[in-house]
């Protein structure tokens, strides 16, 4: 074997943190190398935002080509080329993974190897040892970005079925006639309503009492009524006993409500898996350099993303400090903040996500229901809340479907979130992001100058409108 090469910061994974991260060390003139087995870009960009939005624009010309006639159109049978539509979403993926090559190859400093990477203890002289493929690299700092991957459930004969994941989902090349998901949460939904628009039959099938858990019981209800307008068959609050495969190849799940004694059973073409994902920490060797993990094996780490061990940091999904895009980016931000002597952390920072329906549900801070659970600590806050229907963007747009929900501390003014489903949420509810994250009173954006028409127009008529949260 050959003699080790010496780097001053070993970055393991590229996905939304790494290659920004290692760029980012480059340019303060460290030794960098960056590892990448897979392919380049993590999940956003080959499984997730990427392809999934990219085709999801596919699929809203459709639904939009087929209420042609609701805006004075008239066009014929509307029908989805899914070639022509796959070519573009994998066109796509593959100039951004290309541009983030010739970024990361073309960086000085910066030394990309395409293997494997896991640690493998200590150096004598106390730098970390990494090894990929046959040889040895000794970083003096360790930067994990390894994200995380589908997981399955254990439902008796899942393996049998051959399940699909959001990952092998995209790769098909062909319509699935009738799909089945199982998972009713933001991947499920997403994904269900998406290949509802290019021609699928879909069920969703969700264990819990309504899809969408995570948010207010009446957004979950109007995002459950908004599907089903579109056709797709929505089954809450029934647990799965098994999945067997036909003798004419159709998947066959066998459902067991609450309140009955006999099995239901809902049969499709294809099954999608859509119920969780696991941190990719497995063969890593954190245990030989003594990094703690919990018991689902994602990394525990502090406002400095550093793990228990000293110099070795987790960004990105892994670290479970908000498995998103945007927070592994942010996660970059505050290491090389702190790189530079800037203090940064990640500790309270503000629940900010979207789920991408059509429309799109946004969220920033606390919903309705989490801050009703902080009402018995003493806590007030005041809301208001906006039909869709009522704004009249919306209405001339012909998308009325949603609404809009402002909280605000009763004490201290400061916004404590938003939760919007309707058009152009994952933008508008940005708004109230800047808001909190400047520590601005309401007053600011209830008294500002908008434009008109917009959406967001209609914050300061809401804002004028506040009552104690009851």
């Amino acid at each position: 074997m050959s003699s080790p090469t010496l780097v001053d910061a070993a970055v393991i994974g590229t996905g939304q943190a790494g290659p920004s991260l290692a760029t980012g060390l480059a340019a303060r003139g460290l030794s960098v190398a960056l590892f990448e087995g897979g392919v380049l870009g993590g999940s956003c960009v080959n499984v997730g935002c990427t392809p999934t939005k990219t085709l999801r624009k596919t699929a809203r010309v459709a639904h939009l080509a087929r209420r042609a006639a609701d805006f004075g159109v008239q066009v014929g049978d509307v029908r989805v080329d899914l070639p022509a539509a796959l070519a573009r979403m994998r066109g796509v993926v593959t100039r951004s993974r290309s541009g983030l090559e010739s970024w990361l190859t073309g960086t000085p400093g910066v030394a990309l190897v395409r293997e494997w990477a896991r640690l493998e203890g200590r150096a004598p002289d106390g730098r970390f040892v990494v090894r990929a493929g046959d040889a040895q690299w000794h970083a003096t700092r360790v930067y994990l970005n390894v994200g995380t991957a589908p997981s399955l459930p254990p439902i008796p004969s899942l393996g049998d079925v051959a399940a699909l994941t959001n990952d092998s989902l995209l790769a098909l090349n062909e319509l699935p006639a009738e799909l089945v998901v199982i998972g009713g949460s933001y991947i499920g939904l997403e994904l269900g309503q998406l290949y509802a628009r290019l021609g699928s039959r879909v069920t969703i099938l969700e264990a819990g009492s309504a899809v969408a858990s995570r948010e207010d019981a009446d957004v979950s209800a109007r995002i459950t009524t908004m599907l089903e307008a579109e056709g797709l068959r929505i089954i809450a609050g029934a647990r799965i006993s098994k999945i067997s495969r036909d003798p004419d190849g159709r998947v066959a799940v066998a459902l067991r409500r609450p309140d009955s004694t006999a099995d239901e059973r809902v049969t499709g073409t294809h099954v999608l898996v859509a119920t969780g994902r696991r941190p990719c920490t497995d063969g890593l060797g954190l245990d030989t350099i003594g990094v703690a993990v919990d018991a689902q094996g994602y990394v525990p780490v502090n406002g400095a993303l550093e793990t228990s061990v000293a110099g070795v940091f987790a960004l990105g999904d892994v670290n479970r400090r908000g498995a998103f895009t945007h927070t592994s980016y942010q996660d970059h931000e505050i290491v090389l903040a702190n790189h530079d002597d800037t203090p940064r952390t990640a500790d309270g920072r503000i629940t900010t996500y979207a789920m991408y329906t059509d429309p799109p549900l946004g969220r920033i801070g606390l919903s309705e229901t989490e801050a009703r659970r902080e009402l018995a600590d003493g806590r007030h806050f005041l809301q208001t809340t906006i039909e869709m229907a009522a704004v009249s963007r919306a209405k001339e747009e012909g998308e009325t479907t949603g609404v809009i929900k402002l909280l605000v501390d009763g004490d201290t003014h400061r916004f404590a979130g938003i939760t919007m489903l309707g058009i152009g949420a994952d933008e508008v509810v940005q708004v109230i992001a800047a808001m909190m994250a400047a520590d601005a009173p309401y007053e600011v954006l209830r008294d500002f100058l908008p434009i008109h028409p917009t959406i967001t127009e209609f914050f300061p008529t809401m804002l004028g409108r506040l009552k104690p949260l009851a």
